[in-house]
């Protein structure tokens, strides 16, 4: 089974590419199967990560809270399982 871990921040205005190479740099304690790193208009940085795991698997590494200041609201965090493979 294949699990997406999605992490979303917005920075504060004028901050985007710090906010994105913040994002970039994080290292987790475990590598996943893959990671992407996405940005957006208003400064949004997104990152997914998939692991080979169960849905409701526990402890799976996820980016944690950039610094104070640095963002405009907490981080937005999901997972999804994996229906389809093209």
């Amino acid at each position: 089974m294949t699990v997406a871990v999605m992490w979303e921040a917005r920075a504060v205005p004028g901050r985007g590419e710090e906010l994105l190479a913040w994002a970039r740099a994080q290292e987790l304690p475990v590598a996943p199967v893959r990671r992407e790193t996405f940005r957006a208009p208003q400064d949004r940085v997104l990152v997914i990560t998939w692991w080979d795991a169960e849905p409701g698997a526990e402890g799976l590494p996820e980016l944690p809270e950039p610094a104070e200041g640095t963002v405009t609201r907490a981080v937005h965090r999901w997972r999804f399982e994996s229906v389809d493979v093209v």
